[in-house]
């Protein structure tokens, strides 16, 4: 049969068939070679993907997963605008927030125009007001014979940048320094407080507030979930019915009835911390059952008992070597936790129970839109709820994408 196939074969076709004939270099062998060498280069590509994966920490796989989550990436870059905007809100405000005047009480919100005959050149029109005679409201409309150029890092009231740089520049002014009050890029309140630079200082305290907030239950709830999940028996027993007794208690008037018994006495600063520390105090139990699971399934372990064999301390073990095998899992707790600590100052705050004038912040601000004759005549003063609904969903969205990457290992 062998000398058959012998005879059938051609005298200068090869036995062997993966052997190229001299004219393969071109056509059909060329074509197989090229497949070869991709699959080749391929498979070298994966093995090497592979290694990475073997020798990468848990923050390199979390980040390499994080990543593939676009909405995330785009969460996380808007909450890093905003938290840019609580560093520089003196900078970006071009009015002090608590600056007044009767006269210029509920102006609409001016119209920003950047070209002037062709070129650049941003200005808004002064606004004219009139008394309705029939509803007794000051209406105010644009005046195009009163043109106000604005420039970029003009001058204007004196602040500290930082904390500690002495400046008076500012994002946007006006370019003469004597109508620097007369720009309201988003209107005026009641008081004729400029909005723009009031929400500028409000996404400050907010944010800040619900930042503190999260540090203090991050401690509560990674020291409670802690020694919960570690140590078990009576200890776990007790914080648990604790957290059952924070969980079986209606958020909203727990919130009410503690904000109510801060006194009216005290400080806009005592009355911040004192806000602060009511919701670290209830926003705790979630990162705590969270540590608590992790820890459940880790304390039987063969590290943990090494570390015990080596003499180790309690404590060690928990917070040396068990807590930052769980960190992964806490950030992104704290990213879900951050905005329902947001949502808290802001209800708190609008229903009068939280930071009260003259204190500046998202609730206080939207509590001149609480009855519906506001809404309709008045609507940019729901204008602070806008920042309110995009960092509760960017945080969201960051969230998810933490949460996800938080098992690098599905990967």
């Amino acid at each position: 049969m062998a000398d058959k196939e012998d005879l059938s074969r051609k005298p200068d076709e090869p036995r062997d068939p993966d052997i190229a004939r001299p004219e393969a270099t071109v056509g059909a062998g060329a074509d197989y070679n090229a497949d070869t060498e991709a699959a080749r280069q391929i498979g070298t590509e994966g093995s090497e993907a592979e290694d990475r994966v073997a020798v990468a920490t848990q923050f390199q796989l979390m980040w390499w997963r994080f990543r593939r989550h676009r909405l995330a990436m785009i969460g996380g870059i808007v909450v890093l605008c905003f938290y840019m905007v609580v560093v520089f809100a003196d900078f970006l405000a071009y009015t002090s927030p608590q600056a007044s005047e009767a006269e210029r009480s509920l102006m609409p919100p001016q119209r920003v125009y950047l070209f002037d005959d062709g070129s650049f050149n941003p200005h808004v029109f002064g606004l004219d007001s009139r008394r309705n005679p029939q509803t007794f409201q000051r209406e105010y409309f644009a005046n195009p014979d009163d043109k106000i150029e604005l420039e970029f890092f003009a001058e204007g009231f004196e602040y500290n940048l930082l904390g500690f740089i002495p400046t008076n520049r500012h994002l946007i002014g006006t370019r003469d320094r004597e109508i620097g009050e007369s720009v309201f890029l988003l209107g005026t309140d009641v008081q004729g407080r400029d909005m723009w630079s009031r929400l500028m200082y409000a996404t400050r305290i907010s944010l800040t507030i619900g930042l503190i907030a999260v540090v203090i239950s991050i401690i509560l709830g990674v020291v409670m979930g802690g020694l919960s999940g570690f140590y078990g028996g009576w200890v776990d027993m007790v914080v648990q019915r604790v957290m059952e007794l924070l969980y079986s208690i209606p958020t909203i008037p727990l919130w009410m009835g503690l904000a109510a018994a801060v006194p009216d006495h005290w400080s806009i600063l005592r009355i911040y911390f004192a806000i602060t520390l009511i919701i670290a105090l209830i926003g705790w139990t979630e990162l705590a059952r969270v540590v608590r699971g992790r820890l459940l399934a880790l304390r039987e372990e063969d590290f943990v008992m090494a570390a015990n064999l080596a003499g180790a301390s309690q404590f060690r073990i928990i917070f040396v070597h068990l807590i930052p095998l769980v960190l992964s899992h806490i950030i992104a707790a704290i990213s879900l936790a951050l905005p329902a600590m947001i949502v808290a100052e802001t209800s708190l705050s609008f229903l009068g129970l939280g930071l009260r004038p003259p204190a500046v912040s998202w609730g206080v601000l939207l509590q001149g839109a609480q009855n519906i004759q506001a809404v309709a005549i008045t609507p940019w003063l729901l204008l602070p709820a806008i920042p309110v609904i995009v960092v509760i969903l960017a945080f969201s969205f960051l969230g998810d994408g933490l949460r996800d990457a938080a098992d690098p290992y599905g990967m």
